[in-house]
């Protein structure tokens, strides 16, 4: 009976993981912002890796004053047309296979950072360490002391840590990115990288850029561009007012219901929200970050079947970048009793994330193949959880889960052992 009882939480975890909250996901800065310096991140990414460029190297003497110079880097994101970015795309460095974010670009797709001076940055669950398993808000994450992707200060080649083992890339969900090698520069190189390119992957319609952006009248982006510049300030109120001028001026400015949709989101009015990411929706039907926020208020709700339709029909849109879409379709249909699409959602989400950055998706997993009475394969999903999320608050929990599972799954082989 003991082990029954601690098996049924296998059901429970599910729902709390549908109420817990969703990564950022917004391109641009949190709370607006110019592009150009430090921002957020989304749980996107660059869709893959397109050319690779080497800046050639200045051949410069050093001294120990030039150890401790910062390195600083620029250039220019534009997309496969020739044209820049319609709103800020992030700037990640990756180093040995792990991105940082570090920076923005601005309206005109250029961008200039210090590398590891990222204070504005705000590293949303994609970037975060795979200890953190916690679906993070749209709030600064929070980190252990090593982050992934960054290099400490001190490290690498000489006067240029973080360098050794690095790329640079534009990240754009939907959008494959030129990749520029950092590795062999030095401080007194020249910043300029040159120019990246972003190319659209053929098997994705959906964007987390609206080109609808573009195709705004002057007044109303002048008043979109206030409301973030309002949002950077942390003056929601007046930002909010900005927004409402740009649609008003703009109806299908989706960039700005979006935003206001956010606004809701934050201020715990889930019914606005989900009027205006309708909005946004209805003026730009290939915008994936209202889907995924309408699902995600859908699972807070337990309406498991608009969760389902939701996260199904936003996958349909970029079925490669978001590996927690595939989170949320499995935690819908496991709800649902629908076991063979929510395994194969979850095994979906699983191929995705090769970083283990969503281990959520193993523990789901693992209450599917329960539910299947295959005990010694939710054992081993548990078990990777555990692997990949050891400091997870739920890690007691998940352990006396596993202990339950294991004796199960022997005393099944024992009687399936027995003549």
């Amino acid at each position: 009976m003991k082990r029954n009882h601690i098996l049924r939480g296998l059901f429970g975890f599910v729902i709390s993981l549908s109420v817990a909250s969703q990564p950022a996901l917004s391109q641009h800065p949190p709370g607006g912002g110019g592009g150009g310096g430090a921002g957020g991140a989304n749980a996107g990414g660059a869709g893959g890796a397109g050319r690779t460029t080497s800046p050639t190297p200045r051949n410069n003497n050093t001294n120990m004053d030039a150890l401790n110079r910062p390195s600083y880097l620029s250039g220019k994101v534009l997309m496969d047309d020739g044209s820049a970015p319609p709103e800020p795309v992030v700037i990640e460095r990756v180093c040995n296979g792990s991105p940082r974010a570090e920076g923005y670009t601005d309206s005109k797709g250029r961008f200039s950072f210090q590398l590891g001076q990222s204070q504005g940055v705000t590293q949303d669950a994609s970037y975060d360490d795979m200890g953190n398993t916690s679906l993070q808000s749209n709030t600064p994450q929070r980190r252990n002391a090593a982050p992934m992707g960054r290099v400490p200060a001190g490290g690498g080649q000489r006067g240029n840590p973080g360098m050794v083992g690095c790329e640079l890339r534009a990240s754009l969900a939907g959008f494959r990115s030129d990749v520029v090698n950092l590795s062999g520069r030095r401080t007194f190189d020249n910043p300029d990288v040159g120019t990246i390119v972003l190319r659209r992957l053929a098997n994705v319609e959906g964007t987390t850029i609206s080109m609808t952006t573009l195709q705004a009248p002057k007044d109303a982006r002048k008043a979109y561009d206030k409301a973030r510049e309002a949002l950077r300030k942390g003056k929601t109120a007046d930002a909010q007012k900005e927004l409402e001028k740009a649609v008003s001026a703009y109806p299908q400015f989706a960039a700005a219901w979006y935003e206001l949709g956010l606004i809701h989101e934050k201020g715990n009015d889930p019914g606005e929200a989900r009027k205006y990411y309708a909005q946004a929706i209805a003026a730009d039907a290939k915008l994936v970050t209202p889907y995924l926020h309408l699902a995600q208020l859908a699972l807070r709700e337990r309406k498991w079947q608009e969760a389902a339709d939701t996260s199904g029909g936003a996958i349909k849109l970029d079925p490669v970048d978001f590996p927690d879409l595939y989170l949320y379709n499995a935690v819908s249909n496991y709800n649902l009793r629908k076991f063979d699409a929510a395994e194969a959602s979850a095994r979906q989400a699983q191929k995705l994330d090769t970083a283990h950055r969503w281990p959520k998706a193993d523990r789901v997993l693992g209450a599917i193949l329960y539910e299947r009475k295959d005990y010694t394969g939710a054992a081993e999903q548990l078990g990777n959880y555990l692997t990949f999320a050891p400091d997870a608050a739920d890690a007691d929990e998940v352990k006396a889960q596993l202990a339950a599972l294991e004796k199960l799954s022997g005393d099944a082989k024992a009687k399936a052992e027995r003549p």
